[in-house]
Order: structure tokens, then C-alpha cells, then sequence
């Protein structure tokens, strides 16, 4: 699976504790390994976000992708943080 990383995201990324960089560099290799692997708790967000899924990186850090329209096993990851941060 190709998979994308938008320059919000590498942005948030490197500003992220180590620890958490360390956890989304292992889930992002589970997630091209296998996207429904019951660990990453993939879902789809609704409300404005309902274009979008996200999963889970380590407690209450999660990464919200979206998949390009009409491109199979084809997405693009466009925000990290933590829970309350991308869901006000």
C-alpha cells in the first residue's frame, strides 16, 4: 500500500515526543502491512471529518488519513495528535 504523508503531518510529527514518533514509525509499517490489523482500531470519523479515518498510534495519539479518491491501496496521512487535539 502507498501511503502519503502531507507536510501538516510531518510537521506535527517532528514536533511529537520521541516516544510517540517511535509508536507512529511502528504502526505506520502495520498500517502498509495490513490496514485492518485490529491493533491500529482503524475507523471512519464523522461530522466534518466523515472524508476521514483514523487510527490509533499509542494511548491517546491517533493519525487521521484519507484515501484518494478513484487510487486503490493509495492514502495520505494529514494530521497527528492527540485525541482531544484533533477532535475540538
Amino acid at each position: 500500500m502507498r501511503t502519503d504523508l502531507t507536510k501538516k503531518f510531518l510537521k506535527k510529527y517532528r514536533k511529537s515526543p520521541l516516544k510517540v514518533q517511535h509508536a507512529c514509525d511502528r504502526r505506520l509499517v502495520l498500517f502498509r502491512e495490513d490496514k485492518n490489523d485490529p491493533r491500529l482500531n482503524d475507523h471512519k470519523l464523522a461530522g466534518d471529518l466523515k472524508r476521514y479515518h483514523s487510527i490509533n498510534i499509542n494511548g491517546d495519539w491517533r493519525a487521521i488519513y484519507r484515501e484518494l479518491d478513484g487510487v486503490i491501496e493509495w492514502v495520505e496521512f494529514v494530521d497527528l495528535g492527540t485525541h482531544s487535539e484533533l477532535y475540538k
